[in-house]
């Protein structure tokens, strides 16, 4: 790709107590990934993966290592340059919706576009994932794969160069999963956000522009597949 990187990965390693009980999460990971990118991390439990995508979103800092946003150093940045950094620049998905029950569809949406900079009208990022007719509904009253979609809305509404997914069909059946890679392709490719996707599912890796695979903490590989499939293709 000519893209130019909006990320950059160098020697990261985390660390999680010392002496014999340390456990070593992450081991000198090298990565880059560039604007619109469709990066999926695959991986068995324990693999580093969260782990990785934590210490991108600014969740989580790294032991060691560089992390750089759009030429912007993070490793040594603090909690107060880590929540503008949070707040600016990404939106997170993870397995479980984190929805507010008390809130309509739309309401929880407005959540994120109240303390964005720029953001989207809240019905517009309903349209994009085809929920403008739920909007004022409750989370209660949503299938699961439809709950997803709110909790995607809700990250895309404030326009995040980055997307970061944590499994984010793990709960879903099937059918419904692949909806909501769908809409997350949909982004990708709509919007040209920068998307990475953690998944245990090789059968996801198919729509990708690359597959980074880890082991143990550290990257055993990183593909690019010979054509990118589209949801719909996929089958597992």
């Amino acid at each position: 790709m000519s893209s130019p990187a909006v990320l950059s990965v160098r020697q990261l390693c985390k660390t999680y107590g010392s002496g014999e009980t340390a456990v070593h999460a992450l081991r000198d990971v090298n990565l880059e990934v560039q604007a619109g990118e469709f990066i999926v991390l695959l991986g068995a439990s324990g693999s580093g993966k969260s782990t990785l995508l934590n210490i991108i979103g600014g969740l989580d800092v790294a032991t060691s290592g560089e992390l750089e946003f759009d030429g912007h150093a993070l490793n040594d940045a603090g909690d107060t340059e880590l929540t503008g950094y949070r707040r600016k620049h990404v939106g997170f998905v993870f397995q479980f919706y984190n929805l507010i029950p008390s809130l309509t569809v739309r309401e929880n949406v407005e959540l994120v576009t109240d303390i964005a900079a720029n953001p989207m009208a809240a019905d517009e990022a309903l349209a994009l994932v085809a929920l403008s007719h739920r909007r004022d509904h409750f989370p209660s009253q949503l299938s699961g794969g439809e709950q997803q979609r709110v909790a995607i809305a809700r990250a895309i509404a404030k326009r995040p160069r980055l997307l970061l997914c944590d499994e984010p069909t793990g709960a879903l059946d099937y059918a419904t999963g692949k909806l909501v890679l769908e809409v997350i392709a949909q982004i990708n490719t709509g919007l040209g956000t920068t998307a990475i996707v953690i998944t245990h599912n090789a059968a996801i890796a198919g729509m990708a522009d690359r597959v980074v695979r880890l082991v143990d903490g550290r990257i055993a590989g990183i593909e690019t597949p010979a054509r990118k499939l589209t949801p719909a293709e996929l089958s597992w």
